[in-house]
């Protein structure tokens, strides 16, 4: 997607040929650590943490539709709705339902936040997570893998 004066604010990724005009697109803030990776070293290692999470906004959706366990309700963070088996976050102290406040203290509020950091970073990497659990917060390591 190109902007009038030219700047790229995004690219896009899938577009519906059964509706008119509707396509969907990666925010260029997103892209722009994997092109620096390929401008600096020709090749782009995609790190994951092994999560499959939701942000804030999505939540009351997911408790109408899927009937979540309990009513999940947080100010900020996204919140762990999986966590991939065999994956970096699998045998952590990171558990489904935790709410991801931070990573490497920087604040999280949506996935693409997650996504523009950890494309920053490489497989093998180690980040913190500041995570809520209820009542509880509290730090996790992990060693990021290779997607």
């Amino acid at each position: 997607m190109i902007y009038p004066n030219g700047h790229v604010i995004g690219i896009n990724t899938v577009k519906i040929s059964s509706a008119e005009g509707i396509g969907f697109a990666i925010p260029i803030n997103i892209v722009k650590p994997i092109i620096e990776s390929f401008k600096n070293t020709g090749s782009f290692q995609e790190a994951t943490i092994g999560i499959y999470a939701y942000d804030k906004e999505v939540i009351p959706y997911l408790n109408a539709t899927i009937n979540l366990n309990s009513k999940v309700n947080f100010d900020k963070g996204i919140y762990v709705a999986q966590i991939t088996k065999n994956g970096p976050a699998d045998n952590t102290e990171l558990k489904e339902g935790d709410i991801i406040t931070s990573i490497d203290n920087v604040e999280l509020n949506t996935m693409n936040d997650l996504r523009k950091y950890i494309y920053t970073k490489k497989p093998s990497d180690a980040v913190v997570l500041q995570i809520k659990r209820g009542k509880i917060e509290k730090q996790i390591n992990i060693i990021l893998g290779k997607k």
